[in-house]
C-alpha cells in the first residue's frame, strides 16, 4: 500500500490537496514549496511537471509552465529534487503531467525513479483509458504507483464505473468542462453533478478540483465529495511573493481556512 491510499484510509472527508509546477517560480523552489505545503497541513501535494502545451490548462497554469521551462526545470531534474527531499516527505506526492513527455523519458524508467522518490500516484490527463490497461497498468502496479484519472459532467456513467474499477486511489471530478483556473463560483449544476456521483457510491474517494479557490468552492466540494484541490489559486499566490509559507497563508485566508 502506498502513501495515497494510506491517507484515504486514515482520512475520507475534507481532504484538501494543491497543485504547484515544479520550477515555479524559482528552479529550486519546489523543496520549499513542499515543506511550506507540509506546515501548512495539507493532506497531498500534486507536483506539476512542466510541459509546453498543457491542452487542459488555463492561462495560469500555462504561464508557470512556461516559466519552469525557461528555468531549466526538467523530468531528471525534478526526480533528483525530489530525492533529495524524501527524507523529510511525510505526506503523499502525486506526478501531474501530459504523456508526450514521460514517454520520452521512458515510461518504465519514469515510473521507477518515481517510486524511488516517493511519488505514489500519477495523473497524465491525455493517457487513454484502454491504453494505460493494455499496455501500462502491470507497470504501475509493479512500482506501487496509483493511477489517476479525471471525470468531467459529460464522463458517461459506464466510463466511470470503468474508471473506478481501474483506480487504487482517488478519482479526479473536474468540476466542469472549462480549463483549470476559471474563477466562478459553483452553482446548481455543479450541486447535482457532485451529488450524482456520490449517489453512484463508486469505491474510490472523490476528489474535487478546477475553481477552488473560495470558500464557497472549497465548503461545497467537501460537503458533496471526499477532498478539494486547489491549484490555480495558489500558483497566483506565488507569483506575488517567493515565500511559499506566505503564499500558504494567504491561500488558507482565501478559503476561509485561516
Amino acid at each position: 500500500m502506498n502513501a495515497i491510499q494510506q491517507l484515504f484510509q486514515r482520512k475520507n472527508k475534507n481532504l484538501l490537496s494543491l497543485f504547484f509546477t515544479a520550477g515555479y517560480p524559482d528552479l529550486y523552489s519546489t523543496q520549499g514549496i513542499i515543506d511550506a505545503a507540509q506546515r501548512a497541513g495539507i493532506d497531498f501535494l500534486e507536483v506539476g511537471m512542466p510541459y509546453s502545451d498543457p491542452l487542459a490548462d488555463g492561462p495560469v497554469i500555462q504561464q508557470s509552465s512556461s516559466v519552469a521551462i525557461a528555468n531549466g526545470m526538467h523530468i531528471g531534474l525534478l526526480m533528483e529534487q525530489l530525492q533529495e527531499f524524501r527524507s523529510r516527505l511525510h505526506i503523499p506526492i502525486l506526478l501531474m503531467g501530459y504523456l508526450n513527455p514521460v514517454l520520452q523519458y521512458g515510461f518504465e524508467r519514469f515510473l521507477k525513479e518515481a517510486a524511488q522518490c516517493g511519488t505514489s500516484g500519477l495523473i497524465l490527463p491525455d493517457l487513454p483509458l484502454e491504453e494505460y490497461e493494455q499496455e501500462y497498468q502491470s507497470l504501475f502496479q509493479e512500482n506501487n504507483i496509483s493511477p489517476v484519472f479525471l471525470i468531467t459532467p459529460q464522463t458517461s456513467e459506464q466510463r466511470i464505473r470503468k474508471i473506478d474499477q481501474l483506480s487504487d486511489a482517488f478519482i479526479y471530478v473536474v468540476s466542469s468542462a472549462a480549463i483549470t483556473g476559471q474563477q466562478q463560483d459553483f452553482g446548481a449544476a455543479q450541486q447535482k453533478y457532485f451529488e450524482r456521483l456520490m449517489a453512484m457510491e463508486l469505491q474510490n474517494p472523490l476528489i474535487g478540483g478546477f475553481g477552488i479557490h473560495n470558500p464557497q468552492t472549497l465548503q461545497l466540494a467537501w460537503k458533496n465529495l471526499h477532498g478539494a484541490i486547489c491549484g490555480s489559486a495558489f500558483l497566483k499566490k506565488l507569483t506575488q511573493t517567493p515565500d511559499p509559507a506566505k503564499a500558504f497563508d494567504w491561500l488558507l485566508a482565501d478559503l476561509g481556512l485561516a
